[in-house]
């Protein structure tokens, strides 16, 4: 049997049904504009970034502990009407299969553009379930919840909501789009689209590694992390229903950045606003980025040197066990008609307990933080992420094959 006919006997065996096959595409045209002079070898380092890759398999999903890659999709997906438990374990064994082997720089079963396979750049792919799916499938209780709604929220329904989260993460804009591409495909038999943020940072290698990464308000964003010694017990789910031990939750807000009128903000301002210093990140208190702010410390005129309202105060956890795992990504949609930028943050927050950690934080951010001047949350989803996979098991294996 060829190669192809196994592919697509493969496929068929994963999905439960049949695929119609494409027209090739030839691409004699494509030499005619070749260049006088080859482009130079890429460096050592660059080599790096594109064949670097990221695990599947393990005791957790990669994409929350892995170090924030450079570019990231979160697709939110609804079931269709009439797939039920086991239709949703046929996708989800399909997609793992995918995803083991995209993340390793191998070409998914029927790929029809397999070169576009072979730079992983650190590709992660994770899964998580909303808790409409649980409802709808009979599976029992939820283990998440939607959030409230909070004062400050401007929530639109494009950007709320999903039976099941797909979070795509790579150094590089072409795998995270390919791999988008070749999940969807497969995803279409079981589900429709209901929303898709895309996000960025800093370029992979632009910033030395140790430092935060900045959001388009100019500020390091993600500084206070689970600090290493509590940082498992804060991270991964420990209690409750035994599908989901070893696995997390996420919480992921679309905040629009209102840069017109942040602009027009001093420096002293912007610094008074977060807490911290611009250029270094430092607390105003004095010190590095990581150092503890003080905020017992007060000015010359008694006053506090961090405001009570300030960003880092308002969001500030004392116990290191019950902060959350921040993963920020810049999002910039374009200009409005008059010229506005469309930009903002795409924040993901991991935790073992969305009520015990996330909520907390937020509900004090919601009531008097300065930064609400500036930012407004458009968009709200919660998801329960389940462990990992073993090699030809998948996420959600636990939960969706119970009897």
């Amino acid at each position: 049997m060829s190669d192809d006919n196994t592919r697509w006997g493969r496929r068929r065996l994963l999905t439960g049904g049949g695929l119609a096959a494409g027209a090739a595409l030839t691409g004699a045209g494509l030499l005619a504009g070749r260049q006088e002079q080859p482009p130079a070898a890429a460096s050592v380092s660059e080599a790096a970034v594109g064949e670097a890759t990221a695990a599947f398999h393990g005791p957790h999903q990669a994409g929350v502990a892995t170090p924030p890659q450079a570019h990231a999709v979160f697709l939110a997906l609804d079931l269709r009407r009439g797939t039920d438990r086991q239709g949703l374990a046929r996708m989800m064994r399909l997609l793992c299969d995918d995803a083991a082997r995209l993340t390793q720089g191998r070409a998914a079963l029927a790929d029809t553009e397999p070169e576009l396979a072979g730079r992983p750049a650190r590709l992660t792919v994770t899964f998580g379930f909303g808790p409409d799916l649980f409802a709808k499938l009979d599976l029992g209780g939820s283990p998440v919840r939607q959030l409230p709604k909070f004062g400050i929220d401007r929530l639109q329904t494009r950007w709320c909501g999903g039976d099941v989260l797909v979070q795509i993460c790579s150094d590089d804009p072409v795998t995270v789009t390919h791999s988008q591409r070749m999940l969807v495909k497969d995803a279409r038999a079981f589900t429709t689209v209901r929303w898709l943020q895309r996000g960025f940072r800093r370029a992979a290698g632009a910033d030395p590694a140790a430092m935060t990464q900045r959001n388009l308000l100019g500020q390091v964003d993600g500084t206070i992390q689970p600090a290493d010694d509590v940082h498992d017990r804060a991270l991964w789910v420990s209690d409750g229903p035994g599908w989901l031990h070893g696995g997390t939750t996420v919480v992921v807000r679309r905040i629009r950045a209102e840069l017109e009128t942040w602009d027009a903000v001093d420096r002293g301002g912007k610094e008074l606003t977060i807490g911290r210093r611009l250029d270094t990140g430092a607390p105003l208190t004095g010190g590095g980025e990581h150092d503890p702010a003080d905020y017992a410390a007060v000015d010359g005129l008694g006053l506090p040197v961090i405001s009570q309202f300030a960003h880092i105060r308002r969001a500030h956890v004392a116990d290191p066990a019950r902060r959350i795992l921040r993963r920020p990504y810049n999002y910039d949609d374009g200009l409005t008609a008059d010229g506005t930028p469309d930009t903002g943050l795409v924040f993901a927050a991991y935790q073992a307990d969305i009520a015990r950690q996330y909520l907390p934080v937020q509900q004090a951010l919601a009531e008097s933080d300065l930064l609400n001047e500036w930012t407004t949350p458009i968009g709200s989803a919660v998801f329960a992420i389940p462990p990992g996979c073993r090699p030809g098991g998948y996420v959600g294996q636990q939960l969706l094959d119970r009897t």
